[in-house]
């Protein structure tokens, strides 16, 4: 009797689990809530590929994390590439620097999605090439080891023993002006050939890639969900974040709004703000179109009005103002915004008017953007970031 073969289908029963998290969201009954879960499902299965797949730690190799799929809140501002490691190998990252803000490299026992609790960078979790003295534009090696070899005069970087991967961070502010680095990654003691994977090795892994998107919404969804729960919408809850950069605070809310409303967010600048950005996000936790949509500024970006201070305008349709922040359709969502080594962390503040009055709350001298200007600054973001290699 001829034995039923097995279906892919049957590893992946597993992305199922991600569907159900859906209970987890603001409105589980809501059919468009349903399909951006399925969404997002998808998206998380797509570069689980990647981390499952494309490199191991003998053969590291860097890998797309966020930024491809907008999955789970990526800066829009930074690439984050990915490559497996192990705390006992040693590894030499070597190339060009380029020209972007911040360079930096993190290791943690797992990397997020791939272990049921939130994975924490351990050891000496993080490094930036401002830290090592590798100015912009400059070529440069560095060795990562758990113990700085007797001699090394170059630049070094220790890994906890424990450490099973790394990943990078790019951060670009001008978009159309800065280059990103030109990096590889080697292990450096001697390793046998890059396997074929055995057919049980390829089902492990398929089945531990349907667990993957879970994975991300079990640990993802409460943090945005603990915004709304701790202040409700359309109030900023600073934090620091364990395992993000040391230097930097972010500034989280949950948006709300009608469709003939609008959100005037407004804060200070620092005196010294070498990097501070905001960007919109669904209500999932993941990064509202950036490419297409003005979605995020930055202080690059950003017009400030005459009084120094930052004002953004978040409505559904163009206000007509600086620092439209587009909620690409969707009238609730989170919000995420960043102070980097600033030398102040002001809490913004958020007001919400109706759209017809809106000038009403701005300055006087708030200057009116016209459709055409409009349709050229979409222009230009479009090109400056379709030339980032986000993949």
């Amino acid at each position: 009797m001829a034995t039923k073969t097995t279906s892919i289908l049957d590893y992946l029963g597993d992305l199922e689990q991600a569907v159900d998290n859906l209970a987890m969201s603001w409105r589980p009954e809501d059919p468009a809530y349903r399909a951006d879960v399925y969404r997002q499902t998808m998206t998380s299965l797509s570069y689980a590929y990647f981390m499952y797949f494309h490199a191991d730690a003998e053969h590291p190799d860097w890998a797309p994390l966020w930024n491809p799929v907008f999955t789970l809140q990526p800066n829009p501002d930074d690439i984050y590439v990915q490559s497996p490691i192990r705390g006992d190998l040693r590894y030499r990252v070597s190339g060009n620097r380029g020209t972007c803000r911040i360079l930096s490299f993190t290791t943690q026992k797992a990397l997020s999605g791939t272990v049921d609790e939130m994975p924490r960078p351990n050891g000496h979790n993080e490094v930036d090439c401002d830290d090592l003295g590798i100015g912009l534009g400059e070529d440069f090696e560095i060795l990562f080891s758990a113990v700085r070899p007797e001699g090394h005069a170059g630049h070094w970087a220790p890994i906890d023993p424990e450490a099973r991967g790394m990943y990078l961070r790019y951060r670009m502010y001008d978009w159309e002006n800065e280059t990103d680095p030109q990096l590889s990654i080697e292990c450096l003691d001697p390793v046998p050939p890059k396997p074929r994977l055995s057919p049980e090795d390829i089902l492990a892994r398929i089945g531990e890639m349907a667990r993957f998107p879970a994975r991300k919404t079990n640990l993802y969804y409460p943090m945005q969900n603990g915004v709304k729960d701790r202040v409700g919408f359309n109030v900023f809850e600073p934090v620091r974040m364990p395992g993000a950069l040391v230097k930097q605070v972010y500034w989280p809310a949950c948006f709300q709004l009608a469709e003939d409303e609008a959100l005037i967010i407004e804060t200070e600048i620092p005196d010294r703000a070498p990097y501070w950005n905001i960007q919109l996000n669904d209500p999932l936790f993941n990064a509202l179109e950036y490419v297409y949509r003005l979605s995020s500024t930055n202080g690059a970006m950003a017009r400030l009005s005459s009084d120094g201070r930052f004002r953004a305008v978040i409505a559904l349709t163009d206000p007509g103002v600086p620092n439209w922040l587009d909620p690409a359709g969707y009238t609730e969502g989170g919000i995420y915004g960043r102070w980097y080594d600033c030398s102040a962390e002001p809490t913004p503040t958020i007001r919400r008017v109706k759209l017809a009055e809106l000038r009403d709350h701005l300055p006087e001298d708030t200057p009116h953007v016209t459709p055409a200007e409009r349709r050229e600054e979409i222009a230009r973001r479009v090109r400056a970031c379709q030339r980032r290699r986000r993949w």
